[in-house]
Parts: structure tokens; sequence; C-alpha cells
């Protein structure tokens, strides 16, 4: 029997409560093979993902290292790219034929999988991974007019003269990605007239990624691990809900910074000034001005498919271009997560369960809200897999606890109890929005994580990842202590210290071939080990109600239920040797980094002392 939900809890066959501690795997699954983003740009039909996020000949070093650690659960990512990229239901069967068995060995370690159909920005040729590229081929659009239009930013079209940290965001902001995500969910409202093949684009898009995913969940039907399956991670809600289109986005990002209107114009081929955003310790606010599109460079094959324009949205005029309807994306009296994101999410859900009846559904909302929403008659068996990042960290490649950024305010926040007490509210947070859900959902928070490569890559000099330990226990310290399921982003086994993981410059990855000095050695090749294999309750006879680890002590205490057995966790790496205490109840086993215990009635409370 696959995991069940059971509140904030996933339940196995026998009862037991079990607590996730993930990993999303991998990185590098993003791009094909030969498609890391410092190579030249491969955006044709003939790529290949078999190989991500690792050759089957190497999937028992890495699975036995992640087991190693600790982690039971594999956030495993696959993109609508990898499985449709030939064209429309061209599915690559040697890609899915690869997933099966990759997966299937992971199942062989013990671990729980679920289904992350990833994109970031749209696709590839949008600064980002996730869509085939044809796609753009049915909209008349050209897409190696992106970049010098700068209806998109790239990395290969930009490194390394305007490529800085985290540019990638800034793509949200930018036309194509903006139109796509509007076109995806919100078509049949604001693009009536658009039509591919008979059928509004909204519902050609969408049937495409379902048909992509449903291939995925046919192949992996029979495997009970495979817990589940999420919608889309981080999706965006594109232009919908812009009450003016003349007006600036709400949530600044970093870089070149624009309203609707302005991309729209831009990526018809205007050349523009605007503003240009930056990170201030005030918060994020603008630097300078600079211009948009300096050669004038249209993305369209034939102006006359300028989608906003023969929407009425806009017109050309030598004059000055005229906005007609600068409220066409408004959407006054609804909601995108509740209105356009969910009646995806409810069909999806359908379609999976069409053929895995008890899959789990994983749902996210955009990453500026990280709220979902769902009704009591929609499908149970749902979890919010929101995400979470300490937002200031992420963009500078900086870590400190004496003044950060409260992205909600917009203010600083000064001092290592005020700053964690920030990440407590926005973590807690999520849990209350979970609490809202049919009496109760799990919440797991599928990506959090820190930049290794801080400081200027410091640590690639010094060998030193006590600073990233640092971050990292602080955010597990507060998860814990919300007894969180988490999936820390990310491992991928191709990092290299050059190009982190081999993706736009990101270096989240917890293991790197160029850390790994000693084949021999489990460990080696991971980075800050110590803050993310940690001692955990896998599974628990009851209900847990503690959870605390600080350095050499380890306590965890939960209410005993039924007759079952609970079994933690308990890393060689923390606790060579250790003294146990336990009140109500005895302990069963102590192998191979496993504790088992048996509770009697009340509280059982667990105490291990490093000795």
């Amino acid at each position: 029997m696959r995991l069940q939900t059971d509140g904030h809890w996933f339940i196995d066959d026998k009862g037991n409560r079990i607590l996730l501690r993930g990993v999303n795997l991998g990185g590098s699954s993003k791009v094909p093979i030969g498609g890391e983003t410092h190579c030249p740009a491969n955006y044709g039909r003939d790529v290949s993902f078999i190989g991500r996020p690792f050759p089957l000949s190497e999937a028992d070093e890495h699975f036995s290292r992640l087991k190693h650690w600790g982690f039971n659960l594999l956030r495993f990512l696959t993109t609508w790219e990898a499985i449709e990229h030939s064209g429309p239901n061209e599915f690559d069967k040697g890609y899915l034929n690869y997933l099966e068995k990759i997966i299937e060995i992971a199942g062989e370690y013990g671990f729980y999988v679920f289904i992350d159909p990833h994109q970031d920005v749209w696709s590839r040729a949008t600064g980002g991974d996730g869509a085939p590229h044809w796609i753009f081929d049915k909209l008349d659009m050209d897409l190696s007019r992106f970049d010098k239009s700068e209806a998109a930013l790239t990395m290969q079209g930009n490194f390394p003269e305007n490529y800085p940290p985290m540019s990638w965001t800034s793509n949200y902001n930018r036309f194509v990605t903006a139109t796509m995500f509007t076109l995806f969910f919100g078509g049949r409202k604001f693009a009536p007239n658009l039509i591919i093949e008979d059928e509004n684009v909204q519902d050609y898009l969408q049937q495409h990624y379902f048909s992509s995913l449903t291939q995925v969940a046919l192949q992996l039907s029979s495997m009970e691990h495979v817990i589940g399956f999420g919608t889309m991670n981080e999706p965006s809600n594109g232009y919908i809900g812009y009450r003016n289109i003349t007006d600036l986005p709400e949530l600044p990002i970093p870089g070149k910074f624009f309203s609707p209107f302005e991309a729209m114009q831009a990526a018809y081929g205007r050349t523009l000034e605007i503003k240009v955003y930056g990170i201030k310790w005030s918060g994020i606010g603008e630097i300078k001005r600079d211009i948009l599109n300096p050669e004038g460079i249209s993305i369209w094959k034939d102006p006359d498919s300028a989608i906003w324009i023969n929407e009425n949205v806009w017109k050309p005029n030598e004059k000055g271009d005229e906005v007609l309807h600068p409220n066409h994306f408004a959407i006054l009296g609804q909601e995108f997560f509740k209105d356009y994101l969910r009646p995806f999410a409810i069909k999806f859900t359908g379609l999976i369960r069409e053929i895995i009846p008890d899959s789990l559904i994983f749902l996210e909302g955009t990453p500026s809200a990280n709220t979902i929403h769902w009704e009591n008659s929609d499908a149970k068996g749902v979890v919010n897999a929101s995400h979470w990042y300490d937002g200031l960290t992420l963009f500078t490649k900086k870590f400190q606890l004496w003044v950060n950024v409260d992205i909600e305010t917009k203010r600083p926040v000064f001092f290592p109890w005020g700053i964690k007490r920030m990440f407590r509210r926005q973590l807690n947070k999520r849990i209350e929005n979970s609490q809202q859900i049919h009496g109760g959902i799990p919440t797991l928070i599928g990506e959090f994580g820190v930049p290794f490569d801080l400081d200027n890559k410091k640590s690639y000099h010094s060998g030193d990842f006590s600073k990233q330990a640092k971050a990292l226990n602080v955010y597990y310290e507060i998860m814990e202590d919300l007894l969180l399921h988490t999936a820390i982003w990310n491992y991928t086994s191709d990092n290299t210290n050059e190009w982190g993981d081999n993706w736009n410059l990101e270096d989240l990855s917890i293991f790197s071939r160029d850390q790994q000095l000693e084949k021999n050695d489990i460990n080696s090749g991971g980075r800050a080990v110590s803050a993310f294999c940690r001692p955990y309750p896998i599974k628990t006879q009851g209900y847990p109600i503690k959870l605390k680890f600080h350095k050499k002590t380890f306590v965890f205490h939960y209410i005993a239920e039924g007759t079952g057995i609970s079994e933690i966790f308990i890393p060689s790496l923390h606790f060579p040797n250790y003294a146990v205490q336990i009140e109500n109840g005895n302990i069963l086993e102590k192998k191979d980094s496993i504790l088992k215990i048996k509770g009697s009635s009340g509280i059982v409370k667990l105490k291990i002392t490093k000795i």
C-alpha cells in the first residue's frame, strides 16, 4: 500500500506515522545530456534526458550514499521536455524506460518517491527549464530572437557579461515566460482568439502536458514506493491578476524591471528606457535606469501573430503605442490559485488517479505567494508541498544572522532571535494554510537549501563548509520544531565547483565530485554533511509531539498508539557511541544506524546522548 495521509502525517500500511526527510534529485535533471547552461544552447527536438539524474551504472553509488545520510524520500525531477521533446505526442520511450528502471532501483534502497514535473520560468529557451520548444513554433515565435529582444534572459545568451547570480528569476517579468503562463492557465479567458489545431491555446497546452505526465504514471503504476505526483513545480500566474498592464509588478526582482505593457512593446521590437532593480540592505529597489531591447528586435516571425495585439489589449502606433484595455488581465473577485491553478490541478489529479487510484497529489502555489487553495469538495489525499528559502542568502550568496529582509514587509530584520522568529513565522504560515484544507493535510517543504558557493566560492578554496552547515542547522532546527516534512534542494551527481548544478550558476547541491577526495569514503563529496545527516523518527508508533536535535543530544517524544514499533535514524556521524534514556518504552534493537523502540501507554520520551 502506498503511503496515505492522516492529518499532518503520512501513514504506512501498519498505521505508523511517517516523517518524510527527503532530497531533490537532481539539479541537472532540468537540462538534457550536453544541455548544461554553460554550453552552447541546443533547443532542438533531438535532445535526450536519458541519464538524468545519473547513469544507471552510478545508481548504487548515489542511492547508497543518500540512504547512508538518512534520507527516506526522493522528490524526483522530470520535465515535460524530457518526455515530449521530439514533437506533439512523440513520447521518448527510451527515456520513460530509463525513468522506470532508475526509480525501480530507488525502491530497492527503500526510498519513497514522488514525481516532480519540474519547470522554472517555463522552458530552457526562456532561461529556465520545463516545456518543449516546438510549442513556440505553434505560436509563430522565433526563439532565436528571445535573448536579443530581451523577451527572455538565458545564461547561454548572456554569460558572462550580462548574467549576475539568480538573474534567471527576472524571466518571470519578461514577455515570453509571462505570456506562456497566461496562456497555459488562462488562455480561454484572456486569449479566446488564439486557436491551435482547432483548440484554444489553453486546452492545447494543458492536454499535451497532461498526456506527457500520464505516460510517466503508466510507466510507474505498479511501483508502490512511488507515492504520488506533484502537479507542477513553482507555477506562475504570468499576467493573470494584473489590474493595469502599465503598472510595475508587485514583487520586485533584481534585474531589469518593467511593466507588462513595456514587455509587450519590447517583444514587438520597441526600444525602451526602464528601471533596474537590485538588492539593498533596506530591501530590493531601483538602482539605475537602462535600455530594454536596444536593437529593436521582434520575436514574432510575422508581426500579425503578436498575441496581445490580436486580443485587442494594445495596438502599435507610430506616434506612440496605445493601451486599449489596461485591465485586460484583471481578475477582480477571483484568485489565481482558486480559479485558474486549481481547475488545472483538479483535472491533473483525476487523470493521474485513473491510472494510480491511491496516488497522493503534491500541490504548490506560486513562488511569490507559496499558499494553496483547495475546497472541501475537492479530492482528498493531497499535500501542501510549498517551498521556502532564506531569500537574502539565496540572492546575495552571503549568510549571516545579524540582518535580513522580510520578504512580506520588505523591511530589514535584525539579530539572530529576530531572524529566526521571521523564518519560523514564514514556515508556520504554510502549516496554517494546510490546516484549513480537509481538516488538516501534511505540509512538506518541497524545496529549501543554501548556496554552497557562498562568499565568492570561499569554501572551495578552504574546504570549510561550516557557514553552510550553520545556515542549514538553523533551517532544520526550526522545521524540526514544527514537525515539518522536508526535501532539501538538492543532490546533483555531476556538480562541479566551476559550474555548480550545471544550471544557471546555481550551486546548492549537497554533493560534488570536486569535494570527493576519498572514493572509498561514502561521505566524501558531501558538503556540510553534519547539518543534513540528522537523527529523526523514520516511523512512529503513534503521534510525534516533540523533535529536537542540537549538537550532542537528540530528543523525541510521541504519544504511543497501537502495537507497532518506532524506528529512529541515529547517524554514526553524530553518534558513533550513544546512551539511551527512555520513559514509557523499551529498546528492541540497535543496528545499522536504526534504533527500534516500542512504547507503552501515554507519552514516550526518548533522549539520545553522545558518549
